[in-house]
C-alpha cells in the first residue's frame, strides 16, 4: 500500500532524536506551557519571520483565539472561501460570527482577490485567505483592499509550513497567521496542536491570555479565555522536526518535479505556482475529468489517493444545504468535481512514485466509459 500521506515515515526518519526529546520531557516533570512550548514558539516565530508566536491546542483553536483576539463576535461577518478544510469555518462559528464565501482562484485554488471586495458589507470585520495545499494565496491585493476598507486579514497557514511569498514566510504578511501541527501536516506533531503568529505585541497579549482562560496571573480571569494550550511532549518534537523542516520541503518539491515532468502526458492538469511564489507541497493535487473513476482504479491497486476537499463547505449539512448551488463559486464547485491529491512525503520513494504515475498511464490507457 502506498499512503497518501505517512507520518509514521517521519518520525521513523527521525526516530532517535524525537525519542531523546519526548524521554526529556518525561523526566521533567513539566508537561504543559513549560520550556519546551517557550522555545517552540520562539524558534517558530523566528523561522517565520515574525516577534510573537503562541502555542494552541489545534489548528482550529488558532484561528478561533486569532479572531477572537480581533474581536469578531456575534452578528459580524468572516470572508474565506468554501474550497478548504471545514475547520477554517469551524472556527468563524465557534468566534460567533457568520462565514461569508469568496470564489476561488482555479489555477492555484485560492481566495480569488478580483472578486473579494464585492462581498465586503459592514458586517464584515476579517478576511481568511487559505494558503491550501502549500501554495500561498496572491496576499498583497488582498491586504491592499483589507487597508482600503479596515479589516484584519488572519492568514490560514495550516498547509503552508515554510511557504514563501514575494520572499516572506506566509504568516508574516497578515495581521495574525495560524498554522496546525496536525500529524500529516509539512510540520507535523504525534497529535493535536496550533500556534498563531503576529507582529502585533497587543494582539500576542491577547492572545495568551485568551488561550489560558484569560488569566494575567494564575487562577485570575481578567478576560473571558478557554483552554487550548500546546502541551511540552508536542512542542519538543515539534522543535526536532523544524530543523529539517526546510529539507523535508525541499524533498517534496524534488517529488511534485517528478511527477509533473512524468505525467505531461496525461490528461491530467498539474499543479502551477504563482510568479514570487513558493509551492511547499503539503498536497499534490491534480484534476481529472474522469476524477472518481480515476480514484477508483488507484485505490483498488493500493496507491492512497485521496480528494482534498470533496464536499465545499457551503453544501455541508452544517453550514448550508447540500442541494445549494451558489453560482457565486463555480470554481469551487468545478474544483470540487475535479481535484483528486495524489501520495506525497518526503520519504515516498522514487520507484513508488512512478508506480502511482504507472497506475495513471494504465488507467488512460484502458477505457473508462
Amino acid at each position: 500500500m502506498i499512503p497518501c500521506s505517512n507520518p509514521k515515515a517521519q518520525y521513523l526518519s527521525q526516530k532517535h532524536q524525537i525519542d531523546e526529546a519526548i524521554a526529556r520531557v518525561l523526566h521533567s516533570g513539566r508537561y504543559i506551557l513549560g520550556q519546551e512550548v517557550e522555545a517552540f514558539e520562539e524558534e517558530f516565530s523566528r523561522y517565520t519571520g515574525v516577534s510573537f508566536g503562541a502555542g494552541a491546542g489545534s489548528g482550529t483553536e488558532a484561528l478561533h483565539l486569532a479572531l477572537t483576539a480581533c474581536g469578531v463576535k456575534q452578528g459580524d461577518e468572516v470572508i474565506t472561501v468554501s474550497h478548504t478544510a471545514v475547520a477554517t469555518v469551524a472556527a468563524v462559528a465557534m468566534a460567533g460570527a457568520t462565514p461569508v464565501f469568496v470564489d476561488i482562484d482555479p489555477d492555484f485554488y485560492g481566495l480569488d482577490p478580483r472578486k473579494l471586495e464585492k462581498e465586503i458589507t459592514a458586517k464584515t470585520r476579517a478576511i481568511i485567505p487559505v494558503h491550501l495545499y502549500g501554495h500561498p494565496v496572491d496576499l498583497e491585493p488582498v491586504l491592499r483592499i483589507a487597508r482600503k476598507h479596515g479589516l484584519r486579514v488572519i492568514e490560514d497557514c495550516a498547509q503552508a509550513h515554510g511557504a514563501l511569498y514575494n520572499g516572506r514566510r506566509v504568516g508574516s504578511l497578515g495581521d495574525l497567521g495560524c498554522f496546525s501541527f496536525y500529524p500529516t501536516k509539512n510540520l507535523g506533531a504525534i497529535g493535536d496542536g496550533g500556534m498563531v503568529v503576529t507582529n502585533d505585541p497587543g494582539l500576542a497579549k491577547k492572545i495568551r491570555l485568551l488561550r489560558e482562560y484569560g488569566w494575567a496571573r494564575r487562577y485570575v480571569s481578567c478576560v473571558r479565555g478557554w483552554n487550548s494550550r500546546l502541551d511540552e511532549i508536542q512542542a519538543a518534537l515539534l522543535r526536532i522536526k523544524l530543523q529539517k523542516l526546510d529539507e523535508q520541503n525541499a524533498a517534496r518539491k524534488h517529488l511534485a518535479q517528478f511527477y509533473s515532468e512524468a505525467l505531461q502526458g496525461t490528461e491530467l492538469v498539474l499543479p502551477k505556482m504563482r510568479k514570487g511564489a513558493t509551492h511547499v507541497y503539503h498536497l499534490y493535487v491534480v484534476r481529472s475529468p474522469r476524477r472518481d473513476r480515476l480514484i477508483q482504479y488507484l485505490q483498488e491497486r493500493e496507491i492512497g489517493a485521496l480528494i482534498h476537499y470533496p464536499v465545499p463547505v457551503h453544501h455541508q449539512p452544517a453550514y448550508g444545504r447540500e442541494e445549494n448551488t451558489d453560482t457565486n463559486l463555480r470554481e469551487t464547485e468545478l474544483a470540487a468535481g475535479q481535484v483528486l491529491s495524489l501520495p506525497m512525503y518526503p520519504e515516498l520513494t522514487k520507484e513508488e512514485a512512478r508506480q502511482v504515475v504507472d497506475a495513471i498511464y494504465a488507467f488512460e490507457g484502458e477505457r473508462h466509459d
